[in-house]
């Protein structure tokens, strides 16, 4: 029973682990990658569709993302959802079959920016990790029957792994804060 508590909390923290990253790579550097555009929701036919979903996106040039929707369609409705996308700041043209989504360069004060969201995005993850640590420790003490000292072994053990999470969120905040202000 404890090892079942124990393996959950596990794999959720190693799951918002994975998120917390995910999220790390939304916040873009110096170049133009269609993991930026990832969390773009485009109102396709009345439904929020992620804009993978409708367009294939490849890198045109450094700062130039070329996107091709599948459904010619949905053009315009994939260009205003783009131009919503408040942290993108991108520049977005058409041409009838393809968009070509420009993104500014990076000046010192928007590197900060990014800096703050990226630490926000990080605090968020690691409280994500203390409520799963919360939410184990009262599965723990809920046993009725297993002994005292079986439970603080196992206390101990989630603690240490939340410390190895918190730790892999800090590492990854670190090298993501370098990659932002490197210039």
């Amino acid at each position: 029973m404890i090892s079942d508590v124990l393996a959950e909390a596990k794999e959720k923290m190693q799951k918002a682990l994975e998120a917390a990253k995910d999220d790390f790579g939304t916040v873009r550097t110096g170049r133009a990658n269609p993991a930026l555009f990832q969390r773009v929701l485009v109102d396709y036919y009345g439904t929020p569709t992620p804009l993978a979903q409708l367009a294939s996106m490849v890198n045109q040039e450094a700062r130039t993302l070329l996107i091709t929707p599948y459904d010619k369609s949905a053009l315009k409705d994939i260009e205003r959802a783009i131009v919503g996308a408040s942290n993108l700041g991108a520049s977005v043209g058409n041409d009838g079959n393809v968009i070509r989504a420009t993104l500014p360069e990076l000046n010192e004060e928007r590197r900060r920016e990014f800096v703050k969201i990226v630490r926000d995005k990080a605090e968020q993850a690691r409280v994500s990790l203390r409520n799963i640590r919360r939410k184990a420790k009262d599965d723990l003490d809920n046993l009725k029957e297993v002994g005292d000292d079986e439970i603080a072994r196992a206390e101990k053990e989630l603690e240490a792994a939340t410390k190895q999470h918190v730790d892999a969120i800090d590492d990854a905040l670190k090298r993501k804060e370098a990659e932002l202000l490197e210039v």
